[in-house]
């Protein structure tokens, strides 16, 4: 009896034996493919944007919402302002404006002036995204920088490098070889009339600063500030130097990039303009994985239909007044008269609508868009394009006849002198011209 149990067992031993290497070679070929999935998968990630994590929302609580009284503001504060950065950017001047003039060239290079190179610097803020070094700001505080340096909240200070620039929605992106950085949580829920506000940036070079104010209004277009605009509006105080800053809500939550005030003096009047964190996102996983934003077009030019006040009933819809030959609406039958009443649904309230609706989608999107033709309905499938290249459009000067300021403040050392009126520079001119000729008869 015990012969045959030892028999049993040699020859399960020897089964075990013959499958063990299959069994091996099975876990290997699991542990390989795990592997190999992981590292395409990681490599595929696209940029998300921060989120604040539930413990730190909890410690934020109460939020301005709650009828509770709060006295401080502090850890939302504190959590969000070593995400904010100051930026400084310095463009070189290869020659000075008065030096083209003979007669103020021979001034300055006997009693000294204006060198041939000098540079001009300007200031501005901006928002870590990424433990990487990742930050962004606005398209109008980096332009033409020859050079661009950002200090941070602790003290440290780097050079960075342009990633990519959208001045149509006057974001950008800049990037430091640092890592270990905090990024700034982005809020999760749409933002809402009321709520408070809080600014954070580098208003007019004096250190980074905190203003609190609340969300006067949401969805803000026709501005004529930026090409694709959907500002929310707030009263916390924004003045030269807090472009590119953050604006948080009470838990410290990325709401908003600064950009725009409008003002009389050029100082805070209560209303500045911030991008939302939905077009902050878009643009910008765009500009980090590409470089550029690709957004849809259609090739129409458009107006709202036209309103009166005086009646009660309501005109809504987008009216089409041409369509460019060669065009996505050219192929897909739109026609000139055509009034646009929904697109997938949405309705189209006005231009900016419609402007804004297509900008968000990428190129080979089809919609659906429901127009009124001649009187009746009609269904048109529409597959966007990509939208081409155009020319940048000037920032304005004057909105509603006041002025309208970027916020890109400047700073001028005081070896650098004033600027001249044409006046003052023919008196001047004439003087020398006086003096040069005493010499000469005295000599």
């Amino acid at each position: 009896m015990s012969s045959s149990q030892n028999t049993n067992n040699t020859r399960n031993k020897v089964s075990l034996l013959k499958w063990l290497p299959w069994v091996l070679l099975l876990l290997v070929l699991v542990a390989f493919i795990w592997l190999f999935t992981s590292m395409k998968s990681s490599s595929e990630a696209t940029w998300e944007p921060p989120r604040t994590p539930p413990a730190e929302q909890q410690a934020s609580e109460p939020i301005a919402d709650t009828p509770a009284p709060i006295s401080s503001y502090h850890n939302a504060v504190a959590r969000a302002s070593q995400s904010v950065v100051n930026i400084y950017t310095t463009q070189t001047m290869t020659e000075h404006p008065y030096m083209d003039d003979p007669v103020l060239r021979r001034f300055f290079e006997y009693h000294g002036g204006p060198s041939q190179e000098q540079g001009n610097t300007n200031l501005g803020s901006g928002v870590i995204v990424s433990e990487d070094g990742y930050i962004v700001t606005n398209a109008h505080v980096i332009e033409k920088a020859d050079e661009i340096t950002v200090a941070f909240n602790d003290g440290r200070k780097s050079r960075a490098k342009i990633i990519g620039t959208d001045p149509d929605s006057d974001l950008a992106v800049i990037k430091v070889d640092m890592t270990g950085l905090t990024p700034l949580g982005f809020r999760e829920n749409p933002i809402r009339v009321g709520d408070l506000a809080l600014a954070i940036g580098n208003p007019f070079g004096v250190g980074q600063t905190v203003t609190q104010g609340i969300i006067s209004a949401t969805g803000r277009t026709g501005l004529g500030v930026n090409k694709f605009e959907d500002f929310i509006q707030t009263d916390a105080a924004i003045n030269p130097g807090n472009s590119g800053g953050a604006l948080v809500d009470a838990r410290g939550e990325l709401v908003g990039i600064n950009t725009v005030i409008f003002s009389r003096s050029g100082g805070s009047m209560g209303i500045g303009f911030a991008i939302p964190t939905s077009l902050v996102e878009q643009v910008m996983n765009a500009l980090i994985k590409d470089g550029r934003v690709s957004r849809g077009w259609l090739g129409i030019e458009i107006q709202s239909q036209l309103r009166d006040p005086t009646q009660l009933e309501t005109s809504t819809g987008v009216e089409v007044l041409n369509v460019i030959e060669g065009s996505p609406a050219a192929k897909s039958g739109l026609r000139v008269g055509d009034i646009i009443l929904t697109i997938d649904g949405v309705e189209m309230t006005d231009a900016n609508t419609l402007i804004q609706y297509v900008a968000r989608k990428p190129p080979n999107t089809e919609l659906d868009a429901q127009i009124l033709r001649r009187g009746k309905n009609a269904q048109v499938k529409i597959m966007l394009e990509e939208r081409p290249a155009q020319e940048p459009i000037d920032r304005p000067v004057v909105l509603q006849g006041e002025s309208m300021d970027g916020m890109g403040g400047s700073i001028q050392g005081d070896e650098q002198a004033p600027m001249m009126s044409e006046a003052e520079r023919d008196r001047m001119r004439e003087e020398l011209m006086k003096l040069f000729e005493q010499d000469s008869v005295t000599q």
